[in-house]
Parts: C-alpha cells; structure tokens; sequence
C-alpha cells in the first residue's frame, strides 16, 4: 500500500525521537503502510531506527561472519546506546530477560532466521518484542512501545511516571531482531497481541537523505535510508 501521510493527520502522536545521535531510518511508514508488510502486533505505522558511526556505516567492520555467519552484536555501534523516553507519561509494561542473539547481514544467515519467524510468532509477544517498555500517554488514548532493548539495561518498572528524553534503556538486539535497532511504535493499546497501530511524527530533527540532502524537519517522519539526529532541545 502507498505510504500514508501522518503530518495534519488528527491521529497522529508528537513524540521526540528517542535518542541522541545518527541513526538511520529503516522500515518507515513514509515509505508504505503497513510499515512492516503487517498489522499485527500493533505495527501499522512503526519505525526502525539503527544506530551509525561517524562515517554513517552500521558496523564499523567487515569479516568473514558478515558474509556466512552471524556477528557479535558489540560490533555494531547503536549497541549500548541509551534510548530515551520520546513523551512523557507512564510506564505501563516492562519485560526484561531476553538474550541479545547474534546480528545477521548475511543472507546465508538470514535464511534459517527466516525460517524461524513462525515459531517465533506462536511463541508469543516477548519472542517478537523481546526486550521492551510499554509507556502510556497522558489520557492513555495512546501507548509508546520501545522494543528489542538490550538484555539487563531496562531502567524503568511499571507505574513509573517519566518525562521526555528521559532514559529507559539501551539499544539492543533482542527478540526478533538481525541487528541492533530500536523499533518504535504508537498504538491503542498496551496489549501487544491486540492492540492496533496510531500514526506518529517526530519533532525537530536534522534528516539526511540518501542524496546527502539534509533538511532540518520541525514535525513529520524521517524518510526510508535517511539518517536523522535530533535538534536541540529534543532528546
């Protein structure tokens, strides 16, 4: 389906973005709808965000895992990386526990982890999501899931009220995930396994495009490719 346009859209959630930093944009809703080829999980109109060095790069390094193995996840510099509450409100639901498994940019790699989708989905929420903190927003219309957190770095509990840019963890590789990234979405509903997804854009960030055009965004979604950092005074 052709993306949809979130900004002007009465549905649409104002979050920062919930980090600091580059990171590039995968899996963006300005591209298609749904997002991730699914509704499921409440994942309409979610967004990937993978952390970049300086030189923009993912991994700073190439090896023989690359090309027919999986690759520590340490290698990749987004891993460890704070992630920040991109609203203010509640925390609803955390989940912690689940391992940090290799990264996989092969696609020797990739295929038996492909394989393994099924098995992941009948295995529940936290076979997906794998690390995650659920945050309600003021008048719990809405809810911010910040999914695939690095194992042991949850830094918040259910019940806790915290303001935006504030920590929650750190960028990990858990549940269903080939590298380190931070998936965010906005849905109507705490629940995963029900809820549905709520457009959303990001305030006040410098975008680069995959032309090495930059624009500096004061509300919308970051393009497919593009590698964006939050402006001053967002988090």
């Amino acid at each position: 389906m052709a993306a949809e346009h979130p900004v002007g859209d009465p549905r649409a959630v104002e979050l920062a973005l919930p980090f600091t930093g580059r990171w590039l944009t995968r899996n963006s809703p300005a591209r298609r709808v749904p997002s991730h080829g699914t509704d499921l999980l409440g994942e309409r109109y979610a967004v990937d965000f993978v952390g970049v060095d300086a030189q923009g790069r993912t991994a700073g390094m190439r090896d023989w895992r690359t090309l027919v193995a999986t690759e520590p996840p340490e290698r990749f510099p987004g891993f460890g990386r704070p992630i920040l509450a991109p609203a203010g409100g509640t925390v609803v639901a955390v989940h912690d526990g689940e391992p940090d498994h290799g990264a996989r940019r092969s696609q020797l790699a990739l295929v038996p982890y492909a394989l393994g989708q099924a098995g992941r989905l009948r295995a529940g929420v936290h076979a997906i999501a794998g690390n995650h903190v659920i945050i309600a927003l003021p008048g719990a219309q809405a809810y911010v899931a910040l999914v695939h957190l690095r194992r042991g770095s949850v830094r918040v509990a259910a019940g806790q009220v915290v303001a935006v840019g504030e920590p929650v963890g750190t960028c990990g590789n858990s549940g269903n995930s080939t590298q380190p990234h931070v998936h965010l979405q906005v849905m109507d509903s705490a629940d995963l396994s029900v809820a549905q997804g709520v457009p959303m854009v990001f305030r006040r960030f410098r975008e680069q495009l995959r032309t090495g055009t930059v624009l500096v965004r004061e509300l919308g979604m970051p393009g497919e490719g593009s590698v964006v950092e939050p402006l001053p005074g967002e988090a």
